[in-house]
């Protein structure tokens, strides 16, 4: 059996999600009573609003409504630093769309509270069974993801958690700095990961905990089967914020190295939802180049700065 989360603080960012909050936190938090439930509501429609609102109001969770959409991360870090406030020592970062009992989140707890430098991710399984995440890894000569079953000899590279769900000691959030606000959706999680590295801390895929991640999600990016089309926003944001990535951490050979795999990277992030979608609608592509344009306009600007910084 589960503790009942003592020091634990369970944080969700929703956005049009109630219905995902009624299936998976209501019996997760059900499990965990003692644990502090923070739900950061990024704005999307007043009847959302008043769902969510009423939804707090029924199992005591905090509500922390912003008024407009301000993406996952600014969001995530709004309710760590509420949680922070309330006490909290260890943090559960979860989407609403991530299935998680409260048998696993007490596994993930148990393996944190061992080692507060550790921050730990289960394995994520799609509806049918698949493994949806099960280890990660960034390609650091070219900006490529793969999971860490495709690896790559020799290739320089460094793992990543989902952050669908993570559990941190509130200890190394703090020293970390939680997530970068620059992303607003996808590769906040990547960045965060690199940063706990950067400290020395550790990064874990639990064998022993699973989550499901329920199938549509928050962003209908195809969770219910490998190979299903992604939305807009999925292929914009990787595409871009790849980039974004490189020229907050990476040197500029490093850098000027991505860039030239940008088409090359881009087309790959399009094929993961499946070349129909493509002779549906021009939407996929068209996101797409909008991600490769933010994406070189981004390093671009971070070059021309370096090279005026060592010329003065």
């Amino acid at each position: 059996m589960p503790d009942d989360g003592r020091d634990l603080a369970i944080l969700v960012v929703n956005y049009g999600s109630s219905r995902l909050l009624q299936k998976n936190l209501i019996p997760l938090s059900a499990g965990l009573p003692s644990a502090v439930v923070v739900v950061v509501d990024n704005f999307s429609t007043r009847a959302e609003r008043e769902r969510v609102s009423r939804l707090c109001g029924e199992h005591g969770w905090l509500c922390e409504p912003l008024t407009d959409n301000l993406g996952f991360g600014v969001g995530m870090n709004r309710a760590a630093a509420a949680a922070q406030q309330l006490g909290a020592q260890h943090l559960l970062l979860l989407n609403p769309d991530a299935e998680l009992t409260p048998e696993n989140a007490t596994r993930l707890l148990e393996a944190v509270r061992s080692d507060s430098r550790l921050a730990v991710a289960p394995t994520v399984l799609r509806p049918d069974g698949s493994v949806w995440f099960g280890g990660a890894e960034l390609y650091l000569d070219d900006g490529r993801i793969r999971s860490s079953g495709r690896h790559l000899a020799d290739a320089r590279t460094e793992p990543w958690l989902s952050g669908a769900c993570i559990m941190i000691s509130t200890r190394l959030w703090i020293e970390v700095g939680g997530f970068s606000d620059g992303y607003f959706l996808y590769w906040e999680d990547v960045d965060l990961s690199h940063r706990i590295l950067k400290t020395g801390g550790r990064l874990e895929v639990s064998a022993d905990a699973t989550a499901v991640h329920a199938e549509g999600g928050t962003q209908g990016v195809g969770a219910g089967s490998s190979g299903a089309p992604k939305s807009a926003l999925y292929y914009f944001y990787n595409i871009r914020n790849r980039l974004l990535f490189a020229s907050l951490h990476l040197d500029s050979v490093e850098l000027r190295a991505w860039q030239r795999e940008t088409f090359a990277v881009a087309w790959e992030v399009l094929l993961e939802g499946g070349r129909r979608q493509l002779l549906r609608s021009p939407r996929p592509l068209i996101a797409a180049a909008r991600g490769v344009i933010a994406g070189l306009r981004i390093a671009r600007r971070e070059l021309r700065a370096r090279e005026r910084r060592q010329g003065s």
